[in-house]
Parts: C-alpha cells; structure tokens; sequence
C-alpha cells in the first residue's frame, strides 16, 4: 500500500509540473504598448545585428529574452544596452513605456550630435544613463516629469547651454552627473530642491557663477572642478567626505556674510562673534557679545528709525495730496498712487470703462504697458497662473461695447438654430450662421455647458467683458452676446472663406489652393495677433487652443483667430493630443506663453507641407508631422520634397529655407529655446521685406508677365 500511495503521489507530482510552462508562456507575454516601443526604438538604432532577438515590428520580448531586456509579468521594466556601439536615437514613443524603471543606453555612439529625445518614460523610471554618446543640445526638460528618479547620468556628452529650473520635483534624485559636457551659465535655483542628492558631478563643464545653492545639500560627494565658478566654496561643502574644486576662479579670504534676513537667526550671531568678518579687523571675541552686540544693535536701530521716519513722511505727504485732488480725478488715479507698477497692470481693466480701454490699445501709452523680452524670456510655468486667472470681477467689470442680442433676435436669425445653419463645433461649442433683417451676416457661438459649469449669468458678464477688450486687425473680435434664459451665446463676425483647416485639408477642385504669398501672409498675421496677446495685452493671455481650424479667413484671405480669451474657462489639460501640444503640455497638461509658440509652428508645418498635424492614415514614421518634419526643415533636398505637393512648385527656394527656419525655432522641444512671438514676427516680416526688395530690383525684367502671376511674386 505504501508503494502504491508513492507511486500515486508522484504521479501527481509529475502530472502537476507538467502544466507550470504553459502558464509561464501565458504570463511572459509582452505588453503591447512596450512591443510598439521596442519595435520603433529598434528602427531607430538603425536595426542594429548585435541586438540578439530585436524585431522592427511584432515580437514578444519577454518571452523571447530579446537582449538586454528585463520583464516583470508582462511589462518591460529595464532596458540595458551599455557599450554595445549603437548609433542612432531614442525612440520617439518611449513615454508609453509605463514600467519601465531603468534605461541603460550607455557607452555607445547615440545621438549623432542631435537633442536627446524630450519624451523619454517617466511615470516609474528610477534610472536613466546616457553616459558616453553623442547627444547634443541642452539637458532634457522632460527629465523634470519624472518623480521616482533617482540616478541621473549624461556625462561625456555634447550637452551645452544653461541648465535649466528641471529638478524642483525630483524628491527622491539621488545621484546627478553632467560632467565632461559644455554646459554654461549659473546653477539653477531649483538644485536647492533635492533634498536627497549624494553625488553631484559637473566637473569640466563651462559653468559659471557661485556654487551656493549647493551649500545646504546633504551631499557625500561633489566635483565642480575645471568650470568657470566664481565666489567664495562655502564652508558647509567643505565637510562632505569627497570635494574637488580645482580649476577655478575661486576668491581668497574670508566670505562675505549672507545679505541681511536671509541666514538663520543663530548664523548671524555667529557671524558677529566671529573675527575678521569686518573690514577695519577690530572685533574682539574676548569681550562676549556685548560691546559687538550694542553697536551693531545701535547702528541697526538708528538706520531702522530714519527708514520709517521717512517712509512716515512720505505717506503723510500723500495723503495731504489726494485729499486736495478733483473727486473724479482722484478716483480715476488712485491705482497709479496706490499701486506698484506691476499691480497697475492688473488693475487698469477694473477702474477704466471699456471704451477708454479699447482707444487706448494701438496708442503708445498701451505699447509701453508690453512687457520686456527678459521677463517674457524668463517666464516659468508660473506664468499660466497669472495669464490664465481671469483679473475682472463682475462687481467692478467695466461695461462692454457690444450689441446685447435676445435670444430670440438670435432664433430668428439662426432659424432656431437650425443645423443647415451649422458651420463649426469646437472646443468651447458649436458655431452658427445667423441672417439678420439687414442683410448682416454674423457667427453666433454657443458655449457648452462645459465652458461655465456653474451656468452662472455673472461669470459670463466677466468672460464677455474680458473678450470685449481684445481689438487687433487679425484677432475674431466679439460683435454681441446674449445670456436670457439661462442660455450664453457670443456673437463674432462671419468670415466667408471659414478656416485655415478647411482651406489646406478639405479642399476640392472648385477651390483654389493658397498660394505661397497667402500661406506667409496668414503665418504674418496669426504671429501678429498671438504677438498681441502675449506681449501687448496685460496680463498677457495664453491662447492655449492655437490651431489652423482657429484661424478664419476673409475674403482677402487675411486671419483672424477665434476664441481669443475663452480658454482661460478652461482647465488646462482640455486641450491636450489635439496634435498642436507642446511637448510639456502633453506630460504635465500646463500651458504657458511658449506652449502657444509650439502651438504655432505647427500651424507654420501645415501651411508648408499641406499635412495635418496627426494623420493616422499615413506609416507609423509620417503620423506626426513634428516628428516627421523637424530632422528634414534643414536639409534643402529633403524640404522641396516635404513642401505641400497644391503649391506646384511655385514658390522661391530662399523664402521656403527662412519659413523653415522659422519653423525650426518655434516646434524645439525645449520652451525655454523657443523665441517669444515678437521674434517671431520680425523674422517673417525680415523675410517679406527681402523678397520684397528683390522684386522692386526684377521690376523692370518683369514689367510683361501675366497679371495672374501676380500672387507668386513677392516671396
């Protein structure tokens, strides 16, 4: 019987380790998002033999054991390929890849002098080294959405330019190493940020400036040497265990002290027991602290008395001022007394009527309200807080100038909103035409529940007072609204030849396609209006939803953009994988000025190549225009190839370089490269201006050609 139940057991055994490789097999199948991934960043290494089991398209990675990848179940979590001498890029869709926690491209020849690619996997990843390639260009913001990153490795690359404010969310970095690159400029603030980091390596760089945003880092190991740092090596780096700080311009002697307020109450005690901390040497330690202490206490007291005194007396002076003043005039000129000038900005639409507003705008009074390029420049996210909070409130809300309609004025019109009548639906609502009595013809907008949850009457009065400010040749301007009956409708003029995205993408053969003259005049215009709303209107407004469809254009194909100020009723992430995100929109759903000029080069890329922004119908390699289009813009051969086939050739070959120029600076990855509209502005009239010259010079040697010719002429 014993031999039996033996025999039957193993059996069992046996017959049970029989099924385990089948559920492996199950189990090791491969996501399909990582699959696509792998397939693309294979085509992009130029389909390198050495990678053992790596297929262009299909394939089971996990399964297979394709090299130098790791799986847990069925997602990829680790990709090592150090020293194997690839060549090529990343992959363009490594950002689906949700699990992977390590990426490991090391060591090879990758990059060719190219940006390493911005959307790189950054929900999970932990570890990054691209150490010992090629790459060129500055360190990748997309670097800034990866929370869980905790070693970070770009040495021996190309890398130049400042390194920008990308570690403020990096909790958990612990090691950073940038050395042996071309980096310039001063450390970034946003370094005092990781609370963690050890080791910091950005050693034989060309950096500059002081090194005191490191001082309270809890680092164990740090090389700046062979920079350009200047400054006193602050005593708090001088106790961690490694320090190499040789190769620079450092100062000699005693550091000065910090600026008052800003060290801790115990470091400014410190710093006046101390000796050789003044000029004249004088200090005595021996004395305790309190011949040290009373004078400077008695200085301090002294310079604090007159400040308030005098403040004091300037109040008292103004107020005596103001109380003898006009009371209209007063009132009117009470922010410009009060405020500050960056708070006259944001007050100026409250306390003036809509009217002055409106004359007050193409003015040089409006013009000196534009904001320096610097501070444009140097905008941050921040920016979308103050440009995407609307500043009127109902209660002080200037009136507006605009027609009020019924809704029944509207009905009429629209022959109760009849869908022969339909001309557009968009982000906000759908879009009418409406035929009034006098033979006008107007688009009515009729805003989504969506746009105003609250349905609230007063937030609306708010918006159309915001829109009714807006007043530029090539901006949609608000004729009229209406808000009875709980229903909110804008009234905008109509514009016969509708939108840039029906002109380029559904035109038919009794249209005629724009000629290269009208595509740059319309990228003019549309650069002139967002011009306009970044750099003249104050606060500055983001437009946030730039795109072709928003471009309306009249009968002399002039632009004019819609819906101007109603994305800011918006959250931000309404608008993403429209095909017009910027690359930081599409990871972190925030808007900003500079999102608006990614937002525009594409715009600039549909005008060019005839191609939409996102076309699922086209290969894998052509679906994203950017994508396809940016290695090309500065080949000439591969330019007149990608130039739209409508245009027939009929466009000079200087102007198609300098559009793509253009273009080129708008769509870079990285906003803080992209030029402020105003640059963008001038480039394009620079490049009419020449063609323009060029034409008056070939006047005489073309005084015969056909007047149907005319519209190739003057770029």
């Amino acid at each position: 019987m014993a031999r039996a139940a033996w025999a039957a057991w193993l059996l069992v055994l046996l017959c049970g380790g029989a099924w385990t490789p089948p559920r492996i097999l199950v189990s090791a199948a491969t996501d399909a998002n990582d699959v696509t991934a792998l397939n693309t960043l294979f085509t992009s290494l130029n389909s390198p033999g050495q990678l053992q089991g790596w297929k262009a398209s299909s394939g089971d990675p996990c399964s297979e054991s394709w090299q130098g990848i790791t799986c847990s179940g069925s997602s990829v979590t680790a990709i090592k390929l150090p020293g194997l001498g690839l060549s090529g890029n990343l992959g363009y869709n490594m950002n689906t890849m949700d699990s992977l926690v390590e990426l490991d491209m090391s060591q090879n020849s990758l990059g060719g002098g190219q940006q390493i690619q911005y959307n790189l996997p950054n929900k999970k990843l932990e570890r990054l080294n691209l150490a010992g390639n090629q790459f060129s260009g500055a360190v990748p913001y997309s670097i800034s959405t990866m929370p869980k990153l905790q070693y970070l490795n770009l040495n021996h690359n190309q890398l130049s330019g400042d390194i920008t404010d990308i570690f403020s969310n990096l909790p958990s970095l612990t090691t950073v190493d940038l050395s042996s690159n071309s980096l310039t400029g001063n450390l970034p603030q946003s370094f005092t940020s990781l609370s963690s980091l050890k080791t910091l390596y950005l050693q034989n760089n060309q950096l500059t400036g002081s090194i005191n945003v490191l001082a309270n880092l809890p680092l164990d190991d740090l090389n700046v040497a062979n920079n350009r740092f200047t400054g006193w090596i602050p005593n708090e780096l001088k106790k961690i265990n490694s320090l190499q700080t040789d190769g620079n311009s450092w100062s000699t002697g005693s550091a000065p002290p910090p600026p008052p307020f800003t060290a801790p109450p115990h470091s400014r005690s410190n710093r006046r027991k101390s000796p050789g901390q003044h000029s004249n040497g004088n200090n005595n330690s021996s004395s305790g602290g309190s011949s040290g202490i009373g004078a400077g206490a008695i200085a301090g007291i002294i310079v604090s008395v007159l400040v308030i005194g005098a403040v004091v007396a300037f109040f008292l002076i103004k107020r005596k001022q103001r109380k003898g003043a006009i009371p209209e005039l007063y009132e009117q000129r009470q922010p410009f007394n009060s405020f500050p000038s960056n708070e006259v900005k944001e007050m100026k639409p409250i306390q003036e009527a809509t009217t002055v507003e409106v004359e007050s705008l193409p003015s040089p009074a409006a013009v000196s309200l534009k904001p320096p390029p610097k501070i444009e420049r140097n905008q941050s996210f921040d920016d979308d807080d103050i440009a995407s909070k609307p500043v009127v409130k109902k209660s002080n809300a200037a009136p507006v100038k605009a027609t009020v309609y019924s809704v029944a004025d509207l009905q009429m019109a629209t022959d109760s909103f009849n869908m022969d009548n339909l001309i557009g639906e968009g982000t906000f609502g759908r879009v009418y035409r409406a035929q009034f009595s006098d033979t006008k013809v107007l688009a009515v907008k009729k805003l989504n529940s969506t746009v105003l949850p609250s349905q609230s009457s007063d937030d609306f009065y708010e918006l159309v007072s915001n829109i009714s400010k807006l007043h530029h040749p090539n901006l949609s301007e608000l004729v009229g609204y209406c808000m009875e009956h709980g229903q909110h409708l804008l009234v905008f003029d109509f514009y016969r030849n509708g939108s840039l995205h029906d002109m380029l993408h559904l035109s038919d053969e009794y249209n005629k396609p724009l000629s290269w003259n009208s595509r740059v005049k319309i990228a003019l215009g549309s650069a002139r209006a967002l011009e306009h709303l970044h750099e003249i209107c104050s606060p500055s407004i983001i437009h946030k939803n730039f795109k072709s469809s928003n471009i309306l254009l009249d009968t002399e194909l002039n632009p004019h953009i819609s819906d101007a100020g109603l994305s800011n009723f918006v959250p931000d992430a309404e608008f993403q994988g429209s095909g017009y995100g910027a690359p930081e929109v599409d990871m972190t759903g925030q808007y900003t000025l500079k999102s608006d000029v990614y937002s525009f080069g594409v715009v600039m890329l549909e005008l060019l190549t005839g191609r939409k922004p996102f076309d699922s119908s086209r290969p894998r390699s052509e679906q994203s225009l950017v994508r396809w289009a940016t290695p090309q813009l500065h080949d000439i051969d591969a330019l007149d190839r990608m130039v739209d086939p409508a245009l027939k050739g009929l466009y000079p070959a200087k102007s198609l370089s300098r559009f793509a120029d253009v273009v080129a600076l708008c769509v870079q990855p990285e906003p803080e490269f992209r030029p402020p509209m105003s640059e963008v502005v001038q480039a394009l009239v620079r490049l009419v201006q020449r063609a323009n010259m060029t034409r008056r010079m070939l006047d005489g040697e073309e005084a015969s050609r056909r007047p149907d010719d005319q519209d190739h002429e003057f770029v």
